[in-house]
């Protein structure tokens, strides 16, 4: 299986980056004209650098002067290893310093210490600075190997740099292929015959030729048409290399430097995201609250604001929120770094804890331990902040940092008060909770309907979060639990109370029986319900008609009024009749024909609309449909 590892130059501008690159490579990465004339790099260069059959590296040659730290850090970040270029003839110099803090920043793990133009200086003055380097590096988080001087015009020291570079590749951790693919873009330009393209290091995940792939924060969807790496053609882009993908489906015009292209889902821009912040020891201040910085993550540059949990002291690490004036694209764990917004300069960095945070600032306080939190623990704590509606189980392989296959050994491991609830998690005691709340919804809807069998199923799944909204499989969860516990029993699409009888006792059919009577003496002259409350005072007028209506004794006409099922049948033929009669007929008409005032016969005849048997025409109805003659 072939290695591939990106490897990123820093360094001071003017220290032979570029020329060091070419001497390893034969590739001149600074590709722009203005680059060549002046002398200097500008924007990011690539080449390749394969060490043997087993080991392909690529080098990502950055800018060092000061104005370009933004292009620098573009190409700095998902790199796996540095090379920081330090000119023999110079020391260490400024541009030094700020690459050597940003590498830390990012986490990068392994690197080489590289003293170019050797061939300037004595060997004294050369081993006095190898000494020095090797000090400051000491105290660097970095594993660097020993300096490696080199020239690039003579060629000096490069077999030993090929050499250390080789032990770095093979010390560098292999990037998961079985994860979402996400590769951050830093150039993007068209290409004839390929239309669209763009270039970056792929993070994570593969890619194949024909896949479809997202494109964020642009939210577009695009597809596969060929994909390259240092101008070889390959049908599937891995990780831990430099990829050109050729997309179909979008203009060049539509994509720049800082999106993301990305496969699988969880995937969706942030405005913001809480993280474990750090501030280097030779910042200027503290870090405060709305303090506006320039945050660099991926291949992105966005302003935001920062509000740490306390002052974030130079030298120290806090946990901070931050809010982006422009969408962003980050995963659990990523690394990033803050520069100031002005004057510009290199002020800390951190890792993402959490990138889709609730909104509430107050919970903020909350995750002040949550710096060095385990995915597990940080699962657990956002369980238990979302409580009843819970979290998307699709969401935690980028919300948490992981590939989608470690998801199900988090979940484990989060506790036993992490519910799963189909496609969601869900606190388990807020599930319990919820679960013996709908006892007291059951007993109330018993009170106010003595004569109902129970509560209808759908009117109770609808109260599953008192108001706030729960996915189906948490409700199927909620009344799993309360059917376990003993709290609800479900018959016939209707829940209620174990125990629960309808009061249908003798009294109650005698009640019923007593208006049902009413009704069929009052036959098309139709009392309202309060006007049957009136009648029959002390009884629960209301209840019993429903009793009534379930067992058929009587029908609905509208929201106040219930008939007798003969009387309907009887006002529908009659009204038929007239209207197969005279034809249309008026309101008037009919009042005379059958002997209602309007306040009996409106809701009847609305009745007969709404049954489809009429229909009405401006002030006329005719017959709805054909009805046997």
């Amino acid at each position: 299986m072939v290695r591939h590892v990106v490897i990123g130059t820093a360094g001071h501008i003017d220290h032979g980056k570029t020329a060091l690159v070419k001497a390893l490579t034969g590739v001149d990465t600074d590709r722009w004209a203005e680059e060549q004339r002046r002398g200097i790099t500008i924007d990011l260069g690539f080449a390749p650098l394969p060490l043997d059959a087993q080991t392909q590296v690529g080098i990502v040659d950055v800018p060092g002067h000061e104005g370009f730290v933004r292009n620098m850090l573009a190409g700095a970040t998902g790199i796996d290893a540095a090379l920081l270029i330090i000119a023999a003839d110079e020391g260490v110099m400024p541009q030094t310093e700020e690459h050597l803090a940003i590498v830390e920043l990012l986490g990068v793990r392994r690197g080489v210490p590289v003293l170019t133009k050797r061939d300037l200086v004595d060997e004294e003055w050369l081993q006095l600075l190898v000494a020095e380097v090797g000090a400051r590096l000491a105290q660097s988080r970095v594993q660097w190997e020993a300096p490696v001087a080199t020239s690039a015009r003579t060629g000096a020291g490069l077999p030993e740099l090929r050499a250390a570079i080789a032990r770095v590749a093979q010390d560098v951790g292999t990037r998961v292929e079985r994860d979402l693919f996400r590769l951050p873009v830093d150039r993007v330009f068209t290409l004839k015959g390929a239309g669209t393209v763009v270039t970056g290091s792929t993070w994570s995940g593969t890619v194949s030729e024909g896949d479809s792939v997202r494109l964020l924060p642009l939210d577009r969807e695009a597809r596969v048409r060929s994909i390259e790496s240092h101008g070889s053609t390959l049908a599937t882009a891995l990780p831990g290399r430099r990829t050109a993908l050729a997309l179909a489906g979008v203009e060049h015009q539509e994509l720049a430097r800082g999106h993301v292209v990305v496969t699988g889902e969880g995937w969706r821009p942030t405005r913001r995201l809480d993280a474990a912040v750090e501030v280097i020891a030779s910042a200027a201040r503290p870090l405060t609250t709305r303090a506006r910085v320039r945050v660099h993550l991926g291949t992105a540059e966005v302003l935001a604001r920062v509000t740490p949990v306390d002052p974030i002291a130079p030298g120290s690490r806090g946990v901070a929120r931050l809010a982006f004036e422009e969408p962003l694209v980050a995963r659990g764990g990523d690394r990033f770094v803050i520069r100031s917004y002005s004057p510009v300069a290199t002020i800390g960095g951190g890792s993402v804890i959490d990138p889709f945070p609730p909104d509430a600032p107050r919970r903020l306080r909350q995750r002040r331990l949550a710096v060095d939190a385990s995915a597990p623990d940080r699962l657990a704590g956002w369980v238990r902040e979302a409580r009843l509606p819970g979290l998307a189980r699709s969401d935690l392989p980028v919300r948490l940092g992981i590939p989608p296959e470690g998801v199900p050994e988090v979940i484990a491991l989060a506790g036993k008060n992490v519910l799963e609830a189909g496609d969601r998690l869900v606190l388990r005691s807020a599930a319990a909770r919820e679960a013996e709340r709908l006892a007291g919804v059951l007993e109330a809807h018993h009170a106010s309907h003595p004569l109902d069998a129970g509560m209808s199923l759908q009117a109770l799944r609808a109260s599953i979060g008192n108001g706030t909204e729960v996915s189906a499989s948490v409700t199927d969860q909620v009344l799993e639990l309360a059917g376990r516990k003993g709290i609800l029993e479900i018959e016939s699409s209707v829940a209620r109370r174990p125990g629960w009888r309808a009061a249908v006792a003798a009294k109650a059919d005698g009640d019923a029986g007593r208006i049902s009577a009413h009704l069929v003496a009052a036959d098309w002259r139709i009392p309202t319900v309060s006007e049957l409350e009136s009648e029959f005072g002390g009884l629960p007028v209301r209840a019993l008609l429903a009793h009534l209506q379930r067992g058929g004794g009587v029908v609905q006409v509208d929201q106040e009024r219930y008939a007798a099922p003969g009387a309907l049948d009887r006002f529908q033929r009659a009204l038929e009749e007239v209207i197969r009669d005279v034809g249309p007929v008026t309101p008037a008409l009919l009042r005379d024909r059958l002997g209602l005032t309007r306040k009996y016969l409106i809701p009847l005849l609305e009745w007969a609309d709404r049954r489809g048997v009429t229909r009405r025409e401006g002030d006329t109805r005719i017959l709805g449909r054909l009805t046997p003659g």
